[in-house]
């Protein structure tokens, strides 16, 4: 049985696009189904906060922490990566003239939410510009460090870029941030299941990552990260039983980001069967595979655009590539490879040009690239 089988993704579609939302494995869900089955036959039971809801919650939190390089309780669960960065960005106490330095490559709901803040209190948005192409890491950390001035109170990257799908310097930049007392916030969505990450290792203040994409969880599930000195800063993005709790858990930050009201936290507890999926089946040896692969879809693309790649392959790209394309329009491009060659890619526009997003996890096959292939050679001929 190939990978491709367990999954339950439509036989008629080509999913290159996992990146967007992943895609649950059967096992996977089958163990959320019934989480949510259990959930419905004692509610009461399941999600009170004083009975079995803090030891599943915690159960849950150590098997993702494991993996993740932290312990248990520097981390909670929340529904998506863009929550548990709002949970942080909003606790941060900007005042005018402060300024959250990123760069160019962020994904677009976080540029809002970092615009939305910094309107509102008078802080500047400082976004600095990578070098197209991207060549030598060195170079991107200077690029992202020149922007560094007496009032950078906050710095804000990604890992792995939404966009361009390229794996940032982070670590050296945290380690500079960390000698000026500058806050070091990393948006994490693409990394778990993608990359091995050790969060101690790494030393961000604050670090947050999706599970439903690349660790394949079921959707709503995502988890924020914070290191232990830095927790009290941290602030309820929802206030409910956790402020002030009458019964209070290992920890203030676990009390109110973990318990906000009634929810269906079955996505979350079924993280460790994600975990449990991906040891089963050898998850290294097949993201080295799909690596292989979209290294050969990367150099097919460029060879019928004829365009210069946006990076190196290797160093920069892991199972996820944007890729040039020549003047056209990305909404009607993206719409004509679904409905006439059933092919799920995104197309879009990123740097005044338009691109197109490769990814690649298990379930992909050799047969899908060469479906992309034609499609996008067909359209360019056209």
């Amino acid at each position: 049985m190939s990978l491709r089988d367990v999954f339950l993704l439509r036989d008629d579609v080509v999913f290159l696009n996992h990146g967007s939302f992943g895609a649950c494995p059967r096992p996977v869900f089958e163990e959320y189904q019934r989480l949510q089955r259990e959930l419905e036959g004692e509610p009461v039971d399941f999600l009170h906060p004083f009975r079995t809801w803090p030891e599943r919650m915690a159960g849950a939190r150590a098997a993702l922490a494991a993996e993740m390089g932290c312990d248990r309780d520097e981390l909670v669960y929340v529904s998506n990566t863009t929550v548990g960065l709002n949970v942080v960005a909003r606790s941060v106490q900007l005042a005018a003239d402060d300024e959250v330095l990123t760069c160019d490559h962020e994904y677009g709901a976080m540029d809002r939410t970092w615009r939305f803040l910094c309107e509102k209190s008078g802080a500047r948005y400082v976004r600095q510009e990578l070098p197209i192409p991207l060549d030598d890491p060195q170079e991107v950390v200077e690029a992202v460090w020149a922007g560094v001035t007496d009032r950078t109170k906050v710095l804000f990257l990604s890992h792995i870029t939404s966009p361009t799908g390229v794996v940032l310097p982070v670590a050296e930049l945290i380690g500079r941030a960390r000698l000026r007392g500058i806050l070091t916030i990393i948006d994490g969505a693409h990394v778990p299941g993608q990359l091995a990450l050790d969060l101690h290792g790494l030393g961000a203040d604050f670090y947050a990552g999706n599970c439903h994409k690349w660790l394949m969880a079921p959707k709503g599930a995502a988890f924020l990260y914070a290191r232990r000195d830095v927790q009290d800063l941290v602030e309820p993005l929802v206030v409910s039983w956790g402020w002030r709790s009458d019964h209070p858990g290992p920890s203030r930050f676990i009390d109110e980001q973990e318990w906000t009201g009634t929810r269906d936290p079955a996505a979350q507890l079924a993280v460790p069967a994600a975990l449990k999926f991906c040891a089963d089946h050898d998850w290294p040896s097949v993201r080295h595979r799909c690596h292989k692969l979209l290294l050969e879809a990367r150099a097919e693309l460029l060879e019928i655009t004829g365009l210069e790649p946006l990076c190196p392959a290797e160093g920069w790209l892991l199972q996820m590539a944007t890729l040039p394309l020549p003047p056209l329009d990305p909404v009607e491009f993206e719409i004509t490879l679904r409905r006439r060659f059933q092919v799920e890619v995104p197309v879009f526009e990123f740097a005044g040009r338009p691109w197109l997003r490769v990814s690649i996890q298990g379930y992909n096959e050799r047969s899908d690239i060469e479906t992309l292939a034609r499609a996008v050679r067909t359209l360019l001929n056209e």
